[in-house]
């Protein structure tokens, strides 16, 4: 069955959309806006796959995009869940902005809970590049996407339990951690998150239109360096370990991962 692109995202954004709604009324009840986060994981894994089965390209590769998207949504959807938002107090962050918004809390959540529907359309898109690209055939850009995805995924999974690891020792609270990845940036994981939308660029080489799958990572290293990623963690950071965080910041890479400017001292790791 393969379905035409207008049709794939107009059928898409209903989906995302609808989704969106429905967690909206979950956190009305649980008080909890971070379920918004898990959703946009799982649905951009849904439309990937989505996508992949209803497209024209070559099979072999579109199953590869299917996996590949599919596999990052289920890992990440359930990370989310399990570390911020099951059992847990809601982020400091949707916090904030409750408070902010006041009596239009509930109408605002609702329209940026729509918002992330968009956003997870436009971030399933270059799967769709992908599922569309005509040749027949393996080639070395596929096999660099597949190189790409693993790297980026295992090193964030890698980095994220480096990270737990830290914070479950009763010893290193009030600390920052600078153990494995986070001794050479300050946010591996959101790099390794980043360079994994790198994958799906490589395996549109050779599409219609696939220079359009370069969005996904600039629009994401916009978000992470300036907007939703970067600023606000550390200013959360800047708050709960004051001095400490603020040696961290003069000696290590914000981003890309790279040697530190100083040897830091082994005190712990960063959270």
């Amino acid at each position: 069955m393969s379905w035409s692109p207008v049709s794939q995202l107009l059928i898409g954004l209903v989906i995302t959309s609808t989704t969106m709604a429905v967690l909206w009324l979950v956190q009305r009840r649980s008080g909890n806006a971070g379920i918004v986060d898990a959703g946009w994981a799982a649905s951009v894994g849904l439309l990937g796959v989505l996508f992949a089965a209803t497209a024209s390209g070559y099979l072999p590769r579109r199953v590869l995009a299917a996996g590949l998207i599919g596999v990052w949504s289920v890992r990440l959807t359930a990370y989310i869940l399990r570390d911020r938002v099951i059992g847990h107090p809601e982020e400091g962050r949707y916090r904030t902005l409750r408070a902010q918004w006041g009596a239009a809390a509930q109408k605002r959540l609702f329209f940026f809970f729509q918002t992330q529907a968009l956003a997870a359309v436009f971030f399933a898109v270059p799967v769709l590049i992908v599922a569309y690209n005509p040749l027949a055939r393996w080639t070395a850009w596929d096999a660099l996407g597949g190189v790409i995805w693993c790297v980026s995924v295992v090193n964030t999974v890698l980095a994220d339990r480096q990270l737990a690891r830290f914070k479950r020792r009763p010893e290193n609270r009030g600390k920052t951690c600078r153990e494995g990845w986070w001794r050479y940036s300050r946010h591996p994981n959101y790099f390794f998150e980043w360079l994994h939308w790198w994958s799906y660029v490589a395996l549109s080489v050779g599409a219609p239109y696939g220079w359009l799958s370069l969005a996904a990572p600039m629009v994401m290293l916009y978000f992470l360096l300036r907007v939703t990623g970067i600023p606000p963690t550390e200013a959360q950071a800047l708050a709960s370990r004051g001095d400490d965080y603020r040696q961290y910041q003069r000696t290590t890479s914000a981003f890309v991962p790279w040697f530190p400017k100083k040897q830091a001292n082994c005190h712990g790791s960063d959270g």
